[in-house]
């Protein structure tokens, strides 16, 4: 099969496409053939040994995939040869097939096509668990979104006004503005050519009720200064590549809540509710409630485009590898 390689950490440009054997499944096990993977920016920092983890070279990139059951090992009866499957795992989806354990995958629902399945998980289930579970948004609440048209600010931007959220989408231009409005945000902020702090204080003179962040840098801060007392700020991740330093003084004075999210030990800390979110987010997906922005499709060869794209926020909502291609 062919596969994209991190023979060495380095820029996307660094990695290789080459030959490996096929995976086999053993017990416990399923191997599928992939349709689709989406490239995410953890992918990015893990090719450049900056994630939370490292991951030891040489190694398959790529964390999430959709495709067909090609084989299962002993004791699997979850799924079978010839389902569509989609799943997510630490490393190994930029293939054209992949092993994983059972329980990375899940069934796509009927009428969902591969290529959106490919594209929902990681940055939907983020956005869920960070919008349900860890900010607790209700019904008419202000959520302000920053990095609005990337994968997971997209997706926070169409769950959020799906659960009746009053939804603020801030990004960098007017074509991505545009795509948050289509996807539900009722207010509109270019940070590029406003002042975001100015913008939240003159429009919401009352502040906002929950910001989330999945850039960073200084964006955060002036975002933080636009919540009411008590408010909420769930901090996502760091696409900026800064990480931003918060003054506590505003936390004291705000009386708000500052909080974390990490898709990869939620589960782990927290079951029962990422069980529930779970299967709250796929009834939305089966029932056409929500629908993954696809910006687009790149074939296996390309993954450094497709990486770079993502690395330097060029792209909107998700990117894909066809491993056909």
């Amino acid at each position: 099969m062919r596969a994209v390689v991190c023979n060495r950490y380095g820029p996307p440009e660094s990695l290789d496409v080459i030959e490996l054997p096929d995976p086999v499944a053993r017990p416990g096990q399923v191997v599928v053939e992939i349709a689709y993977a989406a490239v995410n920016y953890p992918d990015v920092l893990i090719i450049d040994n900056r994630y939370q983890v490292s991951v030891p070279t040489p190694f398959v990139p790529g964390s999430e995939f959709s495709g067909v059951v090609a084989a299962v090992g002993a004791g699997v009866d979850k799924v079978a040869v010839g389902d569509h499957v989609f799943g997510a795992a630490m490393t190994g989806a930029y293939a054209e097939r992949v092993v994983v354990p059972v329980g990375a995958v899940r069934k796509v629902p009927d009428d969902v096509a591969l290529d959106a399945a490919a594209g929902f998980w990681v940055a939907h289930a983020t956005a869920y668990h960070a919008i349900r579970s860890v900010a607790d948004v209700s019904e008419s609440e202000r959520v302000l979104v920053l990095g609005a048209a990337g994968g997971v600010g997209l997706a926070a931007v169409e769950l959020a006004a799906v659960l009746g959220a009053e939804v603020i989408a801030a990004a960098s231009t007017d074509d991505k503005l545009g795509l948050c409005g289509d996807r539900g945000a009722s207010h509109l902020i270019n940070y590029e050519r406003e002042d975001l702090r100015d913008s939240l204080r003159d429009r919401f003179p009352d502040g906002i009720d929950v910001v989330l962040d999945p850039v960073g840098g200084p964006l955060a801060e002036q975002a933080l200064r636009a919540l009411r007392w008590k408010g909420r700020f769930v901090t996502i991740g760091f696409a900026s590549g800064e990480i931003p330093r918060i003054p506590l003084n505003l936390v004291l004075l705000k009386g708000c809540v500052v909080k974390g999210f990490e898709i990869r030990t939620f589960s782990q800390f927290e079951p029962e509710l990422a069980a529930r979110d779970e299967r709250e987010l796929l009834e939305l997906l089966a029932s056409g409630r929500i629908d993954p922005h696809i910006s687009a499709v790149h074939p296996l060869a390309d993954v450094a485009a497709a990486l770079a794209s993502v690395a330097e926020r060029r792209s909107t909502g998700k990117v894909l590898l066809r491993a056909g291609g």
